[in-house]
């Protein structure tokens, strides 16, 4: 049964009421906001839609306001809100909606009613249009980067039409051939693919293949990172304390959970040239879960507690949310400490520890004088110079986190520390990770464990690996040549940690 509201985001923006189209506001920055609420299913800060729409010398907070009393009377309801808003996020209520593009991503994801020929061919007619129309350079270039993002989405929800139109067993020969011939037209390597048979390079590929399968993911790594920030799903989830953690869950099969480590953030991550790559490579053939700190990302910033322990239960009210029975658990730097307290205290649950790059105790238990003195300048300087369009003090981190990234790379992550949190809390995340110290629980890790380390990290020394891997019972190391504590997909550290990885999960049956 229809809803009483319709949007459809497929060719022009059109919004119906009750059967009758509703007149959109004239300017174009209101459609597009309107579009990308409604298109994104999920909360924004007021700073990050007025980044996105509108340039200084405007009053971005004043056109934002405005914008949004406009959009209230296209959607709204007398007794129903649609347009959410409070002092710092806004959203779009979509629970009694049409959404044209989100009802076809349901649809197709549904395996217990096959799809008719029909209703395919209405989807095929729907996804031949332009994916908002008309909307392009609206906002700055984050909304241009969303736009062509949600369009290879699209595109792709439009293949897999097309090779159900081409393969469906009650299509008529002529038809069947008509939309082989579409989708060749729209994806080549796919049809033809399906017509020549089995791909060989899948996983049952023989041993006499030697393209490894961290090769074979980097090859298509550019098209499944581009649909990635489209096919996430984001929600948010609330801790004891009343914080707000926003966690994302993409790709299908069984789950992977990464705890949380600094310097991530879930709508920026996947056109990073720093996590893009591994995240997709997780996902690939996995339910890859991940959220963001306390502090940072989406998750609420102004916070009482940046202590461990709440890092292990923003950890556990993620994965309660979820529903997560048992999962391999993945630690990233400081995530390895918090996944290892998750797995002590609920060994029951976590089938398999992957730690990368982590350590087991703090700078503030095992650094020299020397070096704690440096760390305790490194505060004050995060503090004062973090948030300012000088990228010197963040270049501190950048150097140390990758020191043989290339240079655009290195001034992206410059760039991506200031957008990820504030000044205040970059401190304060230093501050806290020194604190941590989870050596007397090493021993009592009952899930199978791989640690893998860069041999000569500048960040957390390979040392501190090792320490880990030779407490934890039965742990697997695998030292890794580079220099990175953070691996870039470009390296081959890189594909032996994605190797290594996957033997991992595919050894333990995880």
């Amino acid at each position: 049964m229809a809803k009483d509201l319709q949007v459809s985001l497929l060719g022009e923006l059109r919004v119906t009421s009750a059967g009758n189209e509703v007149s959109l506001p004239a300017s174009r920055k209101a459609r597009a906001l309107l579009a990308f609420l409604v298109a994104s299913g999920r909360p924004h800060r007021r700073e990050r839609l007025c980044e996105m729409f509108w340039d200084l010398p405007d009053d971005p907070k004043a056109a934002l306001r405005w914008s949004l009393s406009k959009l209230r009377r296209v959607v709204d309801a007398p007794e129903h809100p649609r347009i959410i808003a409070d002092r710092e996020r806004v959203h779009f209520d979509a629970d009694d909606v049409d959404i044209d593009f989100r009802d076809i991503h349901a649809r197709l994801r549904r395996r217990d009613e096959p799809l008719a020929v029909a209703e395919l061919e209405s989807m095929a007619g729907q996804l031949d249009q332009v994916f908002l129309d008309g909307l392009d350079g609206t906002g700055g270039e984050a909304f241009d980067a969303w736009l062509m993002a949600e369009r290879d989405d699209v595109l792709a929800a439009r293949v897999e039409v097309l090779r159900r139109l081409a393969t469906h067993p009650d299509v008529a020969p002529a038809s069947a051939k008509k939309w082989l011939r579409i989708w060749h037209d729209v994806d080549p390597a796919g049809a033809e693919a399906h017509e020549q048979g089995p791909d060989p390079t899948r996983e049952t590929a023989s041993a006499a293949d030697d393209e490894s399968p961290a090769r074979r993911v980097a090859r298509s790594m550019s098209k499944i990172k581009a649909r990635a920030l489209r096919a996430q799903r984001i929600g948010f989830c609330q801790v004891r304390d009343g914080t707000k953690i926003a966690f994302a869950t993409v790709g299908s099969g069984p789950p992977i959970l990464k705890a949380a480590n600094w310097l991530n953030h879930l709508e920026f991550d996947w056109g990073s040239p720093i996590w893009g790559g591994s995240f997709a490579a997780l996902s690939r053939y996995r339910s890859f879960v991940r959220y963001d700190e306390r502090g940072c990302g989406l998750s609420d910033w102004e916070v009482k507690d940046l202590g461990f322990d709440a890092f292990v239960e923003d950890l556990e009210a993620v994965a309660d949310k979820l529903g997560l029975d048992r999962f391999p658990l993945l630690g990233i730097s400081q995530g390895c400490a918090v996944s290892i307290e998750y797995a002590v205290r609920h060994p029951e649950r976590v089938t398999g520890l992957i730690l990368i790059g982590g350590y087991a105790a703090g700078w503030r238990h095992l650094a020299s004088p020397e070096e704690q003195a440096r760390r305790e300048a490194v505060l004050t300087l995060t503090e004062v110079g973090w948030g300012t369009d000088n990228p010197a003090y963040r270049h501190i981190f950048s150097q140390t986190f990758m020191p043989d990234a290339n240079p655009d790379d290195l001034a992206w992550f410059d760039e991506f520390q200031r957008q990820t949190t504030s000044p205040r809390n970059a401190a304060r995340f230093q501050d806290a990770f020194g604190y941590i110290d989870v050596r007397h629980r090493l021993a009592d890790v009952k899930a199978p464990t791989i640690v893998l380390h860069s041999k000569y990290d500048q960040r957390i020394p390979l040392d501190m690996g090792r320490a880990i891997a030779s407490e934890i019972p039965d742990a697997h190391f695998v030292p890794l040549e580079s220099k990175n504590h953070v691996l870039v997909d470009y390296e081959p550290a890189w594909e032996v940690c994605i190797d290594a990885v996957g033997k991992f999960l595919i050894e333990n049956e995880i």
